[in-house]
């Protein structure tokens, strides 16, 4: 028979692992009786855990949350989880990278050896790439989350790429944190459109504005128009490609921010952007089909040299390659 510590650790777990337990469930996972479920519930909830009970045939436990933070029992992969989490998710939030750290080592702390080692492993045959980072105060985010859990329109000033700024007012649907920043999916009440905003350029103010009613995603996809919306903002340079290939085809080369247009079964229209002419030049090569655009002018200059460029690549491998000699080196 378990000790009465132990039993108390695997309660603990139990309670944790299922929302609902009955009485006599427990009592039999424990294999004790009913009244040591109750006398070891009792101890739980001297030690600070919230365990609430309900009364009756049907009735039983549940564990609620508390006033203070009690100590949490994670299994091998949940340590894991938690740690690696720690490590590479703090970012974009203001002030959380050192919070982040200090949790990690006191978790790193706990870890019997043999997790240690794993994390360490793993840890050291991972890369993370850099990422550009706008980072956010937590009581701007937990006020954005309210009004989306209230439904309360918010009031911002909001400062565009060329700093110019505006009030505006919008209807919040979702925070999206994604390429490191955090970015907020709404409905611009007096643009009558969907909009996302970068939150580090947004300054609330109070107090909200009016409730208001949901309404459908933008095009029944509100991750696609995040990442459409996000993935052209830093474009530069943009064109409407007419590729002359159907639209499934280049839908599978090309990222989400790029919007395909079926024109029948056998072409489509590419809405293409880039940082500069040269590098959409190439991207619009990586199609792997014939197409034409329709602007801007600085691209077809732009075209040629990367035509040209390629023209005498492949020159030059043709005189190597009738001359006998070993192609690449």
């Amino acid at each position: 028979m378990l000790t009465t510590s132990a039993r108390l650790l695997q309660l603990l777990s139990l309670l944790q692992s299922q929302r609902d337990w009955t009485g006599p469930a427990l009592a039999e996972r424990l294999a004790v009786t009913t009244r040591t479920v109750r006398s070891d519930v009792g101890r739980l909830r001297s030690l600070g855990y919230v365990v609430e009970a309900s009364p009756g045939v049907a009735g039983g436990y549940r564990l609620a949350p508390g006033g203070t933070l009690p100590p949490l029992l994670l299994d091998d992969d949940e340590a894991l989880a938690v740690a690696i989490g720690l490590r590479t998710t703090a970012s974009g939030v203001d002030g959380f990278e050192q919070t982040a750290l200090s949790a990690l080592v006191k978790l790193e702390q706990m870890l019997p050896s043999r997790l240690r080692h794993r994390l360490v492993d793993l840890l050291a045959a991972t890369v993370a790439l850099p990422v550009e980072s706008a980072d956010v105060p937590v009581d701007r985010l937990a006020a954005i989350a309210d009004a989306v859990r209230s439904r309360e329109s918010v009031r911002f000033s909001y400062e565009a790429a060329d700093g110019t700024v505006t009030r505006r007012t919008a209807e919040p649907h979702r925070l999206v944190h994604t390429r490191g920043r955090w970015y907020l999916a709404a409905w611009d009440v007096a643009r009558n459109r969907w909009r996302t905003f970068r939150v580090d350029r947004m300054r609330l103010r109070t107090p909200n504005g009016p409730r208001f009613v949901p309404r459908d995603e933008p095009d029944g996809d509100l991750v696609g128009f995040v990442e459409r919306a996000v993935g052209t903002a830093t474009w530069r340079v943009r064109a409407r490609a007419h590729v002359r290939s159907p639209a499934a085809q280049i839908i599978a080369r090309v990222p989400p921010a790029v919007v395909v247009e079926e024109v029948d079964a056998g072409s489509c229209f590419a809405y293409v952007g880039s940082d500069s002419p040269e590098q959409l030049a190439l991207w619009l090569g990586l199609l792997d089909a014939d197409f034409t655009v329709d602007g801007p002018a600085e691209l077809a200059p732009a075209l040629h040299r990367v035509a040209e460029r390629y023209a005498r690549a492949a020159s030059a491998l043709e005189a190597r390659t009738q001359d006998g000699n070993e192609v690449g080196s």
